[in-house]
């Protein structure tokens, strides 16, 4: 805990109000907003306090039910997971994305090149965009998918189906066909069953 208490004595004087500091599943969270993220994470890099020199992941998050609870905050964030090899400290980096409909924050790729995939990730399946990303594009869906499926409000059977067609030759994109429906299982046991 003493190592936390450094970490956090660390990071208030280099970021002072520009950053909310949390100490959260024995790691300290830094959640700053989407102004404020290149700077910091280059700050989180580059200071000899802090010296994290690695991103071990980077992922989206959609708070729109939270622990099935309705969310007040706002929706989209992007959470990183930074290590200092030379400290042996670790870090929670989460970025709120400001504009619900729209959200978007600043690529880190030109800080730490691994995230590269991880932004690309976030960006096919919760639809967060990232400035200055030098490739985003889709890396889990296919190009024509429609919408971002980690999204809480994209539907569980999806907007589009494709299928190979016989008589055209090729793969064709049409709209979902299955019926929603409830499946209840069927308990059979036999009569003298545990007795």
């Amino acid at each position: 805990m003493a190592d936390i208490a450094k970490l956090q004595a660390a990071c208030e004087a280099n970021f002072g109000d520009k950053a909310t500091l949390k100490v959260a599943f024995g790691e300290l969270t830094l959640e700053c907003a989407a102004a404020d993220y290149h700077h910091i994470m280059q700050t989180l890099r580059d200071h000899d306090d802090l010296h994290f020199e690695q991103v071990l992941d980077l992922c989206g998050v959609d708070y729109l039910a939270y622990k099935n609870e309705p969310w007040d905050g706002k929706r989209f964030a992007a959470v990183s997971h930074l290590i200092s090899l030379r400290h042996n400290w670790r870090i929670r980096v989460r970025v709120w994305a400001d504009d619900d409909d729209f959200p978007t924050v600043d690529s880190v790729v030109d800080l730490y090149n691994g995230v590269n995939w991880y932004e690309r990730e976030a960006f096919d399946l919760y639809g967060i965009m990232f400035n200055n990303h030098p490739d985003l594009r889709r890396i889990l869906t296919d190009y024509g998918f429609v919408g971002h499926p980690f999204r809480k409000d994209f539907p569980v059977s999806g907007y589009v189906e494709m299928r190979y067609d016989e008589a055209e030759g090729r793969v064709i994109y049409q709209p979902v066909t299955i019926e929603p429906r409830e499946i209840t299982p069927r308990v059979v046991r036999e009569e003298q069953y545990g007795g």
